[in-house]
């Protein structure tokens, strides 16, 4: 009964929350609009991460090289193509799994620290042509001011297909987490030699959940061009996949709406912190040490912890 109830409580809440953040841009200014929409897309971005980090103990340290592959694609395909931009849409996630799958064979027969460090090593090969590829990417300078359909060309519409979208994914990626995979996912997380031993095959469960955050993370880079209207080198650096990284594990890595808050709690504090100081990594790096130390479990985990004590 009690299971119920909490169950019915968070319904509610998650309804006062859907209809707070469809009428924000009747009340914000656009800046605050734009904040919102990118805290979105970021969310998104570090959920999918915690699909292979937190759930299947996959480290995955250059996932915003499928962010930026997929947001990458979506501007070329719209400014080069002469297609319907709707295409390019389609096109970014779709490189962003062509990508994972390419590095996942790479690199999955390699475990734990190895395959995240092989990871980075592939991840800026592919940055690095793309700053170097004047002709085609645009190089340092980036591609600016991609054309978008009128429909979501403004603000406000770019923000409501912004949060249509992250809450599709969202939900979708919640479906996969709760599905027999996910759950066979999480065993290879807690005991991959039992889990070979059982008859689930390990290596093909981590190579599809590298591709499905692949997917998604594509999602996300496809997003920041329709909020953004730009795309540039370092959404493919290995700094901003650090920044993902600490998300996951400032929100809670082991909860599935842990990488959505610290998503948000990282752009807001990094928003704040670059009015007064242009040392943000410094800051980070603070930060970072402080989630080790006093928030293993990061803010969601700590909050679940102490909620289940007082119950």
């Amino acid at each position: 009964m009690e299971k119920v109830f909490s169950r019915k409580k968070a319904i509610i809440w998650g309804f006062i929350g859907l209809i707070i953040l469809f009428i924000f841009p009747l009340f914000l200014p656009r800046f605050y609009v734009y904040l919102i929409s990118i805290i979105l897309l970021t969310g998104l971005l570090a959920t999918s991460l915690n699909i292979v980090l937190g759930y299947g103990g996959i480290f995955q340290f250059h996932h915003a090289v499928f962010y930026g592959a997929g947001a990458y694609a979506t501007a070329l395909m719209i400014i080069k193509s002469g297609l319907t931009p709707w295409l390019g849409f389609l096109v970014g996630p779709l490189v962003s799994v062509l990508l994972s799958l390419i590095m996942g064979i790479i690199c999955i027969r390699l475990s734990k620290l190895y395959f995240g460090m092989f990871q980075i090593s592939l991840g800026s090969l592919v940055w690095i042509i793309v700053y170097r590829w004047y002709s085609f990417t645009g190089g340092d300078d980036g591609i600016h001011g991609v054309p978008l359909p009128d429909i979501i060309s403004s603000p406000t519409s770019a923000y409501y297909f912004t949060l249509v979208i992250t809450l599709i994914s969202i939900f979708i990626m919640y479906k996969i987490i709760k599905s027999p995979f996910g759950s066979a996912l999480q065993g290879i997380r807690d005991n991959p030699v039992r889990s070979e031993m059982i008859g689930i095959n390990v290596k093909r469960h981590q190579l599809l959940a590298l591709i499905i955050a692949g997917f998604f993370a594509g999602i996300a880079g496809s997003l920041f061009v329709v909020v953004d209207n730009t795309v540039f080198p370092d959404m493919l650096f290995w700094t901003l996949s650090l920044e993902i990284l600490i998300m996951c594990l400032l929100g809670g890595w082991f909860s599935f709406l842990g990488p959505m808050l610290g998503a948000a709690i990282i752009i807001l504090l990094r928003t704040f912190v670059s009015t007064f100081t242009s040392y943000w990594t410094l800051v980070l790096g603070i930060l970072m040490m402080f989630v080790i130390f006093f928030l293993p479990n990061g803010v969601l985990g700590y909050i679940e912890e102490k909620l289940s004590k007082k119950s």
